[in-house]
Order: C-alpha cells, then structure tokens, then sequence
C-alpha cells in the first residue's frame, strides 16, 4: 500500500491504533449491553440478600428483607428493557419463547427470566404480604385501592396461625429454590462472555464467578444506599445493627470479588500467551483510566481499606454509616467499571492481536447515555410505585401481629 494512502487512511479513523479489521471500526455492543448485566447483577445481589435473613436467619438483617424483594422485583421488571432497546427489532423478542432453542444461552435466558419472575420473586412477595393483603382488603378506605388488595387476595383470606405457618414454610422453600435461580439468572452472563473462545479478555472460566460475585457486591451497596436514603426521606432511624451488620458482609464479599478479578489477570499475565500483548496494551492506553485508575484503584482500594476499618474497628454510628456510604457509592462505580471494562473493552482490540479501536457512547439516540440513565432510574420509579401498595418495610403492628 502506498505510504501517501496509509497515512491518509491513519488520518481518517484517528481512533484506531495499529491495524484491525474492516468490520471491527464499530463496536457491536454498546453502553446498554453494559447496563444489562449490571441491572441483572442487582437483582441477584438484592435477592441473596434478602436470603441471608430468610433462609440462613440472620435476624440483623430482617429491616431489609421486604426492601431486598422489592429492589429485586423493581430491577427484574426493567432488566430487559437494555437489551429490546439495542436490539433492531424489539417486536419479535417474543419469538424465542415461541420457538425455543435450547443451544442458545441466550434464548434460554427469558425462560429463566419468567422462571425467576413468576414462580421465585412474585411468589415469595405475595406469601410475605399475604397476611396484610387479606387485611387491607377489608379495612383500606379507599375502594378502589380496597377492590385491588381484594383481588391480591386471589380468593386466599384465611389467616389461621395454621395457614400462616403454612405461608411461612412455603415462602423459605420457594427461596432455597430461588437461591439457584438468582446464581443463574446472572452467572449465564459472565457464562456468555466466557465461552467466547476467540476472545481472550473474556475467555476464562472464572467469568461466571466473577460475574457473580460482583452482583453479590453491587446488590448489597445498592440496598445499603437505598435503605439509607429512604429512611432518611421518611424521616425514620436507621437499624444500625442492621448496617454494621450490612457493611460486614460487603467487606467481605468485595474481598472475594477483588481476589478473582486479579486472579484472572495474574493468570493471563503469567502464561504470556500471544494475546497478552494485545490486552496489556489494551489496558494501559484505551483502558488505563476505567480499568486501571477507576476500577483497581480509587474505587477497589479506598473502599477496601476503609470497610476495614468500618466493620472492624469501633466508632460512632454517625461516622461509620457515612463512610458505609461513601464505600459503597464507590463499589457501585467499581462494578459498573467492571461491566463497562469487560463489555467494552473486549471489544476494543482486534482478533488479529495487532490494533486497538475506541468507543465514545454517544450522549444521544437509542443507544445513548441519556436513554441509559432512564432506563436505570426506571427500577427506582418502580420502587415507589410499590411502596404506595406495599409498604417497602414492616410497620411496628405487623412486626408485632407476626
């Protein structure tokens, strides 16, 4: 090729650096297949969560067991809306539960979907709330809302301490089924990304693992956050038990999400492979401020060392729950660092190991940043849509009638 058009073709795609494929200058995936599996990762977060007080009794947590079904609820409703928003045409989505494909991960990804919306989450809700619902139907006010909470019912009003031990023993089943469930619902994400053989910033078995505990993660800071704000909203105290209790768990799940993140890269950088070339490029140039300074850095190591110090270390309540907060604010950033450098950036290089391309989502446009943050603030729309039918926490009377 003569130096004259080389240096003319450099000078059109300033994004590329060294040479890539014709049908690698766009990225197929975009800022939504990164908030996809970050919305699914809250859902399975909040939904373990919530399984801590359930199944494993652990009574500190219980002030935030209604909130965890709820989040989860609120964030599996809108989970899809990212993908029908990328795909080309949204309207036949519903073909792949009428033809389905077993081979695909994908495809098999909305029977687990409705698996885990109707028969797990909707289930437990409903089982949790019975008690109330069947109370509310006779004594709200209001006649529509009344006629609603009627139909809640489903016809179901007996309120026996029989029945509601029944309730009880049913509503743990129904979660020990959803914990495998909710492993699925997000590890078939980092299980995508991992059977991508031809890619090796994704091509590891630990992919799944990772994925999920970062859910994990994420899932706990977002209720910490969530259960602050709204007690604070409400005017109300917040359970600090409950909270020191909260940020032990996430110090030390963030441990372990930490751990397998480096191992995967160590692993990579060990065996000197013919790709690490090309992904240690990709990590200290297009890379270097999401992954290396934002990611692994201010929001792994500052939160780290301060959970420490919050779970460990004797203080007063008002100091912890607000470094609590910062930390997890700041793991929330990591993990959705963590999507966007695991989405994006296996994206970025090219499969012949020899160039890099670059992506800047674009601020407007279906795909765009703006269409992004509504869908992520849908879930929390969701939420206080629910807390006007289903009070987000126990009052004080149902905590007693219990």
């Amino acid at each position: 090729m003569p130096v004259g058009l080389l240096e003319s073709l450099r000078a059109a795609l300033p994004h590329v650096s060294g040479f890539i494929y014709p049908n690698e200058l766009e990225l197929q995936w975009s800022v939504l297949i990164v908030l996809y599996p970050y919305i699914t990762g809250l859902v399975a977060g909040a939904f373990i969560l919530a399984s801590l007080e359930r199944v494993f009794n652990v009574a500190a947590v219980k002030p935030t067991y209604r909130l965890s079904l709820l989040t989860a609820l609120a964030f599996l409703l809108i989970a899809p809306l990212p993908l029908q928003a990328h795909l080309g045409h949204p309207e036949r989505s519903y073909e792949i539960f009428m033809t389905p494909n077993p081979s695909s991960a994908m495809a098999m990804f909305g029977f687990v979907y409705l698996w885990y919306l109707m028969a797990v989450l909707l289930m437990e809700i409903w089982l949790d709330y019975r008690r109330e619902i069947v109370e509310w139907s006779q004594t709200e006010p209001f006649w529509p809302k009344r006629l609603f909470y009627k139909l809640l019912t489903f016809g179901v009003t007996n309120l026996s301490p029989r029945s509601l031990e029944i309730d009880d023993k049913l509503g743990k089943a129904i979660t020990v089924i959803g914990l495998p469930s909710a492993v699925l619902l997000h590890g078939y994400v980092g299980f995508i990304f991992g059977s991508v053989k031809a890619n090796p910033w994704w091509s590891t078995p630990l992919m799944p693992i990772i994925f999920l505990m970062s859910a994990i993660v994420s899932g706990i800071a977002m209720l910490i956050v969530t259960y602050y704000i709204v007690m604070v909203v409400k005017k109300q105290p917040v359970d600090n038990n409950c909270l020191r209790s909260l940020y032990k768990y996430l110090w030390g799940f963030f441990i372990i999400d930490l751990t397998l993140e480096q191992l995967g890269e160590i692993s990579m950088a060990y065996s000197k492979s013919e790709s690490w070339s090309v992904v240690e490029w990709m990590l200290e140039d297009r890379l270097h401020f999401s992954y290396t300074i934002l990611q692994m850095g201010i929001c792994s190591v500052i939160p780290l060392v301060l959970l420490g110090f919050v779970a460990l270390k004797p203080m007063a309540d008002t100091l912890r729950n607000r470094l609590g907060l910062i930390c997890s604010a700041l793991i929330l950033v990591q993990v959705l660092a963590m999507r966007w450098n695991v989405v994006i950036g296996g994206q970025l290089f090219s499969k012949s190991l020899r160039g890099l391309t670059s992506y800047a989502p674009a601020f407007l446009g279906r795909e765009g940043i703006l269409v992004a943050a509504g869908i992520f603030a849908m879930p929390f729309v969701v939420m206080y849509v629910f807390n006007l039918i289903l009070p987000l926490f126990e009052s004080p009377a149902d905590q007693a009638g219990r």
